[in-house]
């Protein structure tokens, strides 16, 4: 009975909030005029799309993201699990190209941010890039900027792959070396 009581009092204060005289009011009172539709609706309706708004700006990263994974992700699996080849290239090319764009927006976020409607903008190359023709980002960009550069320069990445693997394993031999030093000499400091 109470909680009743609350909706009675909370829907009093919007029909008087309603026909008070402000710019808000005055607005939806203009706008009842031309289009018929109640005020109290038009409330209702505006209240959403500010709610609508709030949420999709500060969760927009998080659903630009999950859009841009999700179907990717699941049409991947479906390419592994296929005989067909052209599905695996589409997904590969995908993940290539997503991958370069994540590591360019890393560096680029903040100042990319402050744009309006970026995540808009982002949600949409990422769907021109996914998108299941021939002509999609995804094939433009690796084959007129990321497959160009990495041919250019594979000598130049395998030489440092290779000193890098050897680094790696000059390491791993010398502590190879002193964990077997440190169990035959009982731990004993040699220094």
């Amino acid at each position: 009975m109470a909680d009743n009581e609350h909706v009675k009092e909370a829907t009093c204060k919007v029909k008087q909030f309603l026909n008070e005289k402000n710019w808000f009011t005055d607005a939806l009172a203009f706008i009842e005029s031309k289009t018929g539709v109640d005020r109290k609706y038009l409330l209702v309706g505006t209240v959403t799309l500010v709610m609508l708004y709030f949420a999709v700006s500060f969760a927009s990263a998080f659903i630009v993201a999950l859009l841009g994974f999700l179907y990717p992700a699941y049409s991947s699996v479906k390419a592994i699990e296929s005989t067909n080849k052209e599905d695996d290239t589409q997904w590969l090319t995908y993940w290539v190209v997503y991958s370069v764009f994540s590591i360019a927006e890393f560096f680029s976020d903040i100042i990319l941010s402050w744009f309006p409607f970026y995540f808009v903008f982002k949600c949409a190359f990422l769907g021109w890039c996914m998108a299941p023709f021939s002509w999609n980002g995804s094939e433009m960009i690796y084959s007129k900027v990321i497959s160009p550069f990495v041919t250019k320069h594979a000598a130049q990445v395998e030489d440092i792959l290779a000193d890098a693997a050897k680094v790696a394993k000059d390491l791993s031999d010398k502590a190879k070396a002193v964990a077997v030093d440190q169990v035959i000499g009982g731990g004993e400091k040699t220094d």
